[in-house]
């Protein structure tokens, strides 16, 4: 499994600053760099650089393979890959940045670290080979391709995805009585009470390390608040966060957790000793990332009773919730084209290949991860809840990403320490978002100066 943990230390390991990436490309600190020639070229020859943070040993021989099978169709090519693990990215794209020298091709999480290569003129506008109406674009999934977007324009090609459910087990709810999931979040409540009559606890819920409450408030902060707001308040050089659906947000959060988990006791528990009751039976529900299924299997040591006896549903919103109710929680990685590179239009006949059905269908096969190709997951090399799984991502509007991601790094650490406050007892859902909004006019300030 990839490492869940590494977002939040992504965002203040890494925060790029403008001063830095502006030496990038050839544009100020907000200037997308301009489109490039980007059609296949005629004669494929040269050496193309490839930057990943796959360096663990369980990922890395997947893209030594690829790049070796791309040489192998392409005889005039060399790649030279070059794989770090996740901090030795962070610290490496930060030199490479700032020495003008990044690679042909680099990784890049979705969300505000790729924005800030783009607003530097640092990636390449992928609009006219990658967007959602072009014959590779559809091969991709919608809400993956608008992970990348900025501004309109298309930036990143997502190789993975990664989304946000609550996993249950089918027979506690058959046991409560529960005959189908809940389709609005007053619907959960009800669902909730019925469990603990059936004597479980209906959701298992452990934020010692701060990421899991976030994920529900950026899922309810996608429901209550209006995209335009969402988007605007998003962007560090605009962000707000005065619309009421913020409050409404860690609201509908703090009621949910008080009803359906040990509130008390949730700082103090980590995210996989939660998980621990739900694969032992005694909790109904957990929100996980679909990256996690693989526990739920017996592949992934997970018991018969549990193993054949789970399935998914999305978090549902609140009825007449005034954002968009068809987003899904989660995020792909991707990478990015450097919009210096001499070799921009082989660097996009690379990331075609890899984003190939076969070479889709061989990543979700040896890596257990899902691919935004279509018809990637299979019976072949995929079990039906993650099959099942990929079908619901195809049909989200958009990502909601991660929120100590597509955040400025002081408005993620105020979320951050004001929902763990949330869950102690000291601090109100508008105590939290003042926190917010001061660092946010912060963020704002700094962006301006």
């Amino acid at each position: 499994m990839k490492n869940r943990f590494g977002r939040r230390a992504m965002v203040a390991g890494v925060a790029l600053s403008a001063l830095m990436l502006a030496a990038c490309g050839s544009g100020s600190g907000d200037s997308p760099a301009p489109t490039a020639n980007l059609s296949s070229p005629a004669t494929k020859s040269g050496t193309l650089t490839v930057l990943t943070k796959f360096a663990d040993p369980k990922y890395a021989p997947y893209f030594v393979a690829e790049a070796k099978a791309y040489e192998a169709a392409n005889p005039g090519v060399t790649v030279d890959l070059q794989q770090v693990g996740d901090q030795p990215y962070k610290d490496k794209i930060r030199v490479l940045s700032a020495a003008n020298q990044l690679p042909d091709v680099y990784f890049s999480w979705a969300g505000d670290f790729a924005n800030k290569f783009v607003r530097a003129g640092a990636a390449a506008d992928l609009t006219s080979v990658i967007a959602p109406d072009t014959e590779w674009g559809k091969t991709l999934a919608p809400a993956a391709l608008k992970a990348f977007a900025y501004d309109g324009k298309y930036y990143g090609v997502p190789i993975d995805l990664d989304g946000k459910y609550l996993a249950y087990n089918t027979a506690a709810f058959t046991k409560a009585g529960i005959s189908a999931p809940p389709a609005t979040l007053e619907e959960l409540l009800g669902d909730c009470d019925k469990l603990k009559a059936a004597g479980y606890e209906p959701i298992a819920f452990g934020n010692q390390y701060g990421w899991p409450a976030i994920h529900y408030i950026t899922q309810l902060n996608m429901y209550n608040v209006p995209v335009d707001t969402l988007n605007k308040d998003y962007n560090p050089a605009s962000g707000q966060f005065t619309d009421a659906g913020y409050v409404k947000a860690i609201q509908q959060f703090q009621q949910l957790i008080s009803r359906c988990s040990n509130t008390s006791a949730a700082n103090g528990l980590s995210h996989e000793a939660a998980q621990a009751n739900l694969l032992s039976g005694k909790a109904a529900m957990q929100y996980i990332e679909s990256l996690e299924f693989t526990a739920l299997t017996k592949d992934g040591g997970a018991s018969p009773v549990i193993a054949n006896n789970w399935s998914f549903f999305r978090l549902p919103a609140a009825a007449g919730s005034a954002g968009d109710t068809n987003a899904l929680t989660g995020a792909p990685d991707g990478f990015l084209v450097n919009s210096n590179s001499q070799n921009a239009a082989l660097a996009v006949d690379f990331l075609k290949f890899l984003t190939s059905q076969q070479s889709a269908q061989k990543i979700v096969k040896d890596l257990g991860w899902l691919s935004p190709v279509a018809g990637s997951a299979t019976d072949s090399n995929a079990y039906p809840q993650l099959q099942a799984t990929l079908a619901d991502m195809g049909k989200a509007s958009q990502f909601a990403i991660w929120l100590d991601t597509v955040t400025e790094a002081s408005v993620a650490d105020a979320y951050l320490s004001g929902i763990e406050g949330l869950l102690s007892g000291s601090k109100t859902p508008e105590q939290v978002m003042q926190g917010v909004q001061a660092a946010a006019k912060q963020a704002a300030a700094n962006q301006s100066s």
